[in-house]
């Protein structure tokens, strides 16, 4: 079914702009697609209120894929004809080769290769490790006061390391962070629905979901070629065995999986976008659906869907990365 209506728009965050409930992703996305092809899905997406787009220049650390995604990415906005002051850029900044590539050179070279000289947030990889906090919120704060962008966060950082950053930044005068990209699904629930970060969305912190199809497997590619995100807890087999439960609860409610992943992310009270990967105008308009299904069974989703967390107890909800597993009795 083609969707007609304008995608809602949330605030991200307490203090951060207004944005449409749903984004596209970039990793392993646009590079799948005819380049006519990616420019009239961004024309379709930017009609419907679907302007935001998280486009990364995946080449740092584990990312070091010299991955030409956010050139075509570039590229399709200009051959869409859509204007910069359409569309709401984020970006991410880089930890794995920080401070020996500042912030300053990731964000001027990957806006080059765009072809902008602005993003309108960007977010702060995750890490493994040490990191000097304080360097990050002050090297942030410098590319703030230089105009590259005016709002930021974080990628599935633990909850005390964002808390420390929000706490400094306002103590010193400077932005924090506004919100968290935490990897969220039917799946993976334990961070973003634990009692750490619970109380930062109640002090103001806005949710960004992301990998809410686990690669495509929870839209029912089990077996997906592209490289897809970590598998923190190594539970993804059981996330592959628990699909046909999410075909039946989806089929219960009229709708497909995929849309029902989409919906269940936005009953999160925090939740402000959710961010997804599609390769075509007809798989946006499906996902679209989860609209329509938010709408008229919200309040039945997360019953419904309760068998199908599949992260519980086994990741705890203070890690870094969702890597820890908790400590076994």
């Amino acid at each position: 079914m083609e969707f007609s209506a304008r995608v809602p728009r949330r605030r991200l965050g307490a203090d951060g702009p207004e944005v449409p409930i749903l984004g596209l992703g970039s990793w392993n996305t646009w590079d799948r697609m005819e380049s006519g092809d990616a420019a009239a899905l961004i024309r379709r997406a930017v009609g419907l209120g679907v302007n935001l787009f998280d486009v990364a220049h995946h080449n740092f650390g584990p990312h070091a894929e010299n991955a030409v995604t956010d050139l075509i990415f570039g590229r399709a906005v200009r051959e869409a004809g859509v204007a910069r002051e359409d569309y709401l850029l984020c970006g991410k900044l880089w930890l794995w080769d920080y401070p020996a590539t500042s912030f300053a050179e990731q964000i001027e070279l990957s806006l080059s290769r765009i072809g902008t000289d602005r993003a309108d947030s960007v977010v702060a990889g995750d890490f493994l490790g040490e990191l000097d906090i304080r360097s990050v919120v002050t090297d942030v704060a410098e590319l703030v006061r230089a105009g590259w962008f005016t709002t930021w966060g974080v990628n599935n950082w633990s909850a005390a390391d964002l808390r420390f950053a929000r706490e400094f930044a306002l103590a010193e005068g400077m932005v924090p962070p506004a919100f968290a990209q935490l990897k969220y699904s039917l799946a993976r629930r334990s961070v973003p629905e634990g009692g750490p970060y619970g109380r930062l969305f109640d002090d103001g912190l806005g949710l960004q979901a992301s990998d809410v199809f686990e690669g495509g497997i929870l839209a029912g590619k089990l077996r997906p070629e592209r490289k897809i995100g970590a598998d923190p807890g190594g539970i993804r087999d059981r996330i592959r065995a628990s699909y046909p439960e999410a075909e039946r609860v989806a089929e219960r409610f009229g709708a497909t999986p995929a849309q029902l992943a989409i919906a269940f992310c936005l009953t999160h009270p925090a939740a402000a976008t959710v961010l997804f990967g599609v390769s075509g105008g007809r798989q946006l308009d499906d996902n679209l659906g989860a609209l329509d299904l938010l709408a008229r069974h919200g309040d039945e989703l997360r019953p419904a869907v309760e068998g199908l967390w599949i992260d519980r107890d086994v990741v705890r909800p203070d890690a870094s990365w969702g890597t820890d597993a908790p400590e076994r009795g």
